[in-house]
C-alpha cells in the first residue's frame, strides 16, 4: 500500500467565522475534498487550539489549526502494465487518449484490465489521488480524450473546474438520419424506471444539456460535433436517441440497424463491421490546474470511424452520380 503524509498548520480566517469546522477546513484546504477532509477530523488528526473537534462545531475565525494526516491508498485496483496512449504529461496532470473497448474504472463485470489498472502502473503515485486520478470517464466503447490528475491538488480543482462548467469537451458522433440543423438539446436524464444499467429522459431527472452542430450530412446518416455543458451518464448517446437521431452502432439505444435504401456493398460492411458506437471524444480545453494557462488537445478520429465515413462518403458520391445520370437520360 502506499502511503503519503501531509503536515498542515495555518490560522483560519476571520471571515470564516459562524461555519462549522469541516466547511471551514474546505474553505482553507480547496485542494482536499470536504469529505476527505471530514474523515481527518472523524479520525482525530485535525487539532483547533490543540484539541480534537467536531465536524459540526462552529468557528470563531483566527483558530490555529494543525493537520497531520495519511493519504493511504486502498489497494483494491492492482497495477496492471497495459499500454496508454499519453497525449500529455506534467507532473500535475495527463491527457490520456482512451480506445474504443477499455473500461475506465474496475466494476461489476469489470474487475480488472481497465484504464485505472493502467494508470496505477504507469505512476504508482496515483495511488493516493482520488480514483487514481480520474476527474471524468468515457463510456467503454466511446473513443477520445480524458484528462487525469497525477495530484491531490490537482484533482481537486480540476473536479471543481469541471463542476463550473469550466472545462470544454466536445465530441464527434455518426448518427442515424439526415438531421436537418443544429440544436441545443436541454432534457434531464435519469436512471431508466425498470431497466437499471440503461438512462432516459425523464422529468426528475438531473439537467442535462448538449450542444449539437451538423458538420456534415450523408445520404441517411449525419456527422455532428455535440459539447457537453453537463456530463451525465451516456448524455450524449441519450440525448441523440430522444430527439431522432441514435448514434450508429449504439447498442443501449440505438434502436434497429438503419440501412439506405440501394446501400453497395462498401457501405454495408462498414456498418456491419462497426463494434461499437460512433461516439469519439475529439477535443479537451482546460485550464492547467497548477499554473492556470488555457491548453487545448484534440485526438483524431480513429479507423473505424474514419473508415466508416469514408464509405457514407462513397455512398453519397454514388447516389448523386446516378441521379445525375438519370437525369441526362430523361433529358434526351
Amino acid at each position: 500500500m502506499t502511503e503519503e503524509f501531509r503536515t498542515h498548520e495555518l490560522t483560519l480566517p476571520l471571515e470564516l467565522a459562524g461555519m462549522r469546522l469541516d466547511q471551514a477546513l474546505a474553505r482553507a484546504l480547496p485542494q482536499y475534498s470536504r469529505a476527505r477532509l471530514r474523515s481527518w477530523i472523524d479520525l482525530g488528526v485535525v487539532r483547533v487550539e490543540g484539541r480534537a473537534p467536531r465536524g459540526r462545531d462552529k468557528v470563531l475565525g483566527g483558530e490555529r489549526v494543525r493537520i497531520e494526516a495519511r493519504l493511504a491508498a486502498t489497494g483494491a485496483v492492482v497495477p496492471e502494465a497495459l499500454p496508454v496512449d499519453v497525449v500529455f504529461q506534467d507532473s500535475a496532470m495527463l491527457v490520456i487518449n482512451k480506445p474504443a473497448g477499455l473500461v475506465v474504472h474496475p466494476g461489476a463485470g469489470n474487475p480488472s484490465h481497465t484504464l485505472q489498472n493502467a494508470l496505477l502502473a504507469l505512476d504508482p503515485g496515483l495511488a493516493v489521488v482520488p480514483r487514481a486520478g480520474l476527474v471524468h470517464r468515457l463510456d467503454r466503447d466511446t473513443s477520445g480524450l480524458l484528462v487525469v490528475a497525477r495530484t491531490v491538488e490537482a484533482h481537486a480543482r480540476l473536479v471543481a473546474a469541471l463542476a463550473a462548467r469550466e472545462v470544454e469537451r466536445r465530441y464527434l458522433a455518426i448518427c442515424a438520419g439526415v438531421m436537418t440543423g443544429g440544436r441545443s438539446i436541454d432534457e434531464p436524464v435519469g436512471r431508466h424506471r425498470s431497466i437499471r444499467t440503461r438512462m432516459t429522459v425523464r422529468s426528475d431527472g438531473r439537467r442535462a444539456v448538449t450542444h449539437v452542430r451538423v458538420v456534415r450530412r450523408f445520404r441517411a446518416h449525419t456527422l455532428v460535433e455535440a459539447q457537453l455543458d453537463t456530463g451525465r451518464t451516456h448524455q450524449i448517446r441519450v440525448h441523440l436517441a430522444h430527439v431522432g437521431y441514435p448514434i450508429v452502432g449504439d447498442p443501449v439505444y440505438g434502436g434497429r440497424r438503419r440501412i439506405p435504401p440501394a446501400s453497395g456493398p462498401a457501405l454495408l460492411a462498414a456498418l456491419g463491421s462497426l463494434r461499437r458506437q460512433a461516439l469519439h471524444a475529439v477535443r479537451l480545453q482546460l485550464a492547467h490546474p497548477r499554473t492556470g494557462r488555457k491548453m487545448e488537445w484534440e485526438a483524431p478520429l480513429p479507423t473505424d470511424l474514419t473508415g466508416l465515413i469514408d464509405a457514407l462518403d462513397a455512398d453519397l458520391r454514388e447516389a448523386s452520380e446516378t441521379r445525375a445520370t438519370r437525369g441526362a437520360t430523361g433529358r434526351r
